[in-house]
């Protein structure tokens, strides 16, 4: 049995280009003209992390509670409805819960976010543990997340947790918690950069994952 904290956008679910154009279109109401390509490569981190790239600090210190608060009441309103789950995220998580593993959702998301999220992706019942951004301090690439994650499960020994993500920060703060992270390129990022931020594994999507899952570090486990 092991412990297993997946991210959620771009690794469950396909959302990653639909925050990016959130994200954008905020932006622009404020003021602030930014491609929603230039925003899809911040995409992973939250707010508090991605607002720095594209606004500055002065006007981020008096502006920026007010634009992340239009940017999710949008993201809620008009691209929510968009999400959908990628192949094979049900019936992964089914397999993993017969072999006996605890699921836990780790997201730089907010908590109704995070619940709608379980929703959409199907696996309400499947879940253990979901942290949402509320649990953190800071956002990924910052290992907050993970670490709310290690203590909702009880703090389980090295070796007994393992992170999936699909961007680097998802890596970067994982390995700052001291766990090994496996990726997965459905949410966009090239395999290379996802090597470089610390995946020990690389999978397609969730469907190439439960393909491959008697081989896979889910089941014989990371170094």
């Amino acid at each position: 049995m092991r412990n297993l904290i997946f991210d959620i956008d771009g690794t469950l679910l396909d959302s990653v280009d639909l925050h990016a154009a959130a994200w954008a279109e905020a932006f622009r109401n404020f003021g602030i003209d930014v491609a929603p390509e230039a925003v899809r490569g911040q995409i992973g981190k939250g707010g508090d992390q991605l607002m720095p790239v594209f606004v500055p600090k002065d006007r981020l210190e008096r502006e920026g509670e007010t634009i992340e608060t239009f940017r999710s009441a949008l993201f809620k309103e008009r691209y929510l409805p968009k999400v959908r789950p990628f192949p094979g995220v049900r019936a992964l998580f089914e397999r993993l819960k017969a072999e006996g593993h605890v699921l836990a959702l780790a997201s730089s998301g907010k908590a109704e976010e995070v619940d709608r999220y379980q929703e959409i992706a199907g696996i309400r019942d499947l879940v253990d543990v979901a942290t949402h951004s509320d649990e953190a301090e800071r956002s990924k690439p910052h290992p907050d997340i993970f670490e709310a994650a290690l203590a909702r499960l009880g703090r389980p020994a090295r070796g007994q947790a393992i992170v999936i993500g699909d961007s680097p920060y998802d890596a970067e703060a994982a390995v700052r918690a001291g766990l090994p992270v496996i990726g997965v390129l459905c949410g966009g990022c090239p395999e290379a950069r996802l090597s470089e931020a610390g995946c020990t594994a690389i999978y397609r999507d969730p469907q190439d994952l439960l393909d491959g899952y008697a081989v896979s570090p889910l089941r014989r486990g990371l170094p």
